[in-house]
């Protein structure tokens, strides 16, 4: 009655110019969720569909009624019972799904998975051992933006698979010590591509029997907060000056710049960071602090960088790039949040939606290469110019205070370069004609996942 992709709400717009729902809840051009709540509190006073049947079609025209009620009873047809019992779920906050008990997964994954707190990339790896790498706006000639994530996924598949060593021990056939591996579906320039990758060894106290999958809970936080940093090679005392909610967020950046390729540019860091910081200042002005008196500098701030998102861009150009190398950010940070989730979150979990713009970080990124001055976008709040520096700095730290300063070549290394590049290029186009079969064949062949 509300409308879905086969019943029109306007076949039922008379009923809701007529009808009078519950008080509080909008009829006629209400919004959406108002008029759903309403629609539901009327329905309840019936005690059979067919009863509500007879009483919607009250409120239409006599030569729509028989039409009406076709059109309502089909549709109830296609709606089968579930046999998922979701009364216990909302109100007692514990779900049990038949499928879950029958693939023998811990107590807490499941609790876990029915909250949201596990992503079905998970649960995927899990029980499929097999995933899917969703593709971005990225340069198609350079490898998957994924693959700079690649030892966070190993991680993550090294601690949903790992085997007890006394399993080990009992099967002569598994004492070979191989890792289990998962099936990655992921894109090889434009055509889908199959990869099976082994998860990573862990460290001894994620090895022993005392932690299986359905202990890892009982796993000390500190270990576990120390394989989360381990994984994005970052110390904990490098991240003690930063927001306990950005910490993760600077982690995933230090690795982002260490292993991303191309290698990152200064100025793709300084507007990444300075999203980041726009979303602070945005969270303060939306969500205060009721402990802390606002600070008239961050509205004034605030308003100015609203000033600068309404000016057209003079520049243009799109740098297919830079748009990979935020890819390969956004794949890092999607790893390094499952990771965490996986982990019982012993870091922080940041609030994504004011995290990071595409829009703005390349309209920042381009504007930083013309005009530097628009680092200081957000000098005008002391708090969020002291926190740019801060994150900045601490980036910077981790990740080599040389990283991103430019090396003068002589003449003869500039030489010895071109040199060995050629004879890479040659060897490249040796070997091209292999890859390019294995990536122009039947584009979907690598969905025939092997039993």
């Amino acid at each position: 009655m509300h409308g879905n992709d086969f019943v029109g709400l306007e076949a039922l717009e008379a009923f809701f110019s007529k009808v009078r729902l519950p008080r509080g809840c909008a009829a006629g051009g209400g919004e959406r969720h108002l008029r759903l709540q309403g629609l539901l509190n009327w329905l309840a006073q019936f005690a059979e569909p067919a009863e509500a049947v007879d009483n919607v079609l009250k409120y239409l025209k006599k030569h729509q009624r028989e039409e009406i009620r076709e059109l309502l009873c089909t549709s109830m047809e296609d709606y089968a019972p579930s046999d998922v019992n979701l009364e216990d779920f909302f109100q007692n906050g514990s779900y049990e799904c038949e499928a879950a008990r029958k693939a023998d997964l811990p107590q807490w994954v499941l609790d876990a998975s029915a909250k949201g707190k596990l992503p079905p990339f998970v649960i995927n790896a899990l029980i499929l051992r097999s995933t899917f790498l969703r593709v971005q706006v990225e340069n198609m000639q350079r490898p998957s933006a994924h693959s700079t994530a690649l030892p966070i996924r190993q991680v993550i598949y090294g601690l949903l698979l790992r085997v007890s060593r006394s399993t080990e021990d009992a099967s002569p056939s598994k004492q070979t010590n191989e890792l289990p591996v998962v099936c990655e579906f992921d894109r090889c320039q434009k055509t889908l591509k199959k990869t099976f990758v082994q998860a990573a060894s862990l460290p001894p106290d994620f090895c022993d029997d005392r932690f299986p999958l359905d202990k890892l809970m009982e796993v000390p936080v500190s270990c576990r907060q120390m394989l989360l940093l381990e994984t994005l090679g970052v110390k904990m005392s490098s991240l003690e000056p930063i927001p306990s909610h950005l910490q993760l967020p600077v982690a995933v950046t230090c690795y982002w710049i260490r292993c991303s390729e191309p290698k990152v540019k200064l100025h793709q860091l300084k507007a990444l960071l300075l999203i980041i910081i726009s979303g602070e200042l945005q969270r303060i002005i939306d969500d205060p602090d009721p402990t802390v008196l606002p600070a008239e500098d961050d509205s004034v701030a605030y308003n100015e960088f609203l000033k600068w998102k309404e000016k057209n861009l003079q520049n243009n150009d799109f740098d297919l790039d830079a748009a990979h190398s935020f890819c390969q950010w956004q794949c890092c940070l999607q790893m390094g949040l499952y990771l965490n989730q996986l982990l019982g979150t012993p870091l922080s979990e940041p609030d994504l939606s004011r995290l990071f713009t595409g829009t703005l970080v390349h309209r920042l990124y381009q504007e930083l290469k013309s005009a530097p001055s628009v680092e200081k976008l957000f000098l005008l709040s002391p708090k969020m110019a002291q926190l740019y520096l801060v994150l900045l700095n601490t980036v910077e730290s981790v990740v080599s205070p040389d990283f991103f300063q430019k090396v003068t070549k002589t003449r003869s290394e500039s030489c010895k370069k071109r040199k060995a590049s050629r004879k890479k290029k040659t060897a490249t186009q040796r070997a091209v004609p292999e890859t390019q079969h294995s990536c122009n064949v039947n584009r979907f062949a690598a969905l025939e996942v092997d039993d």
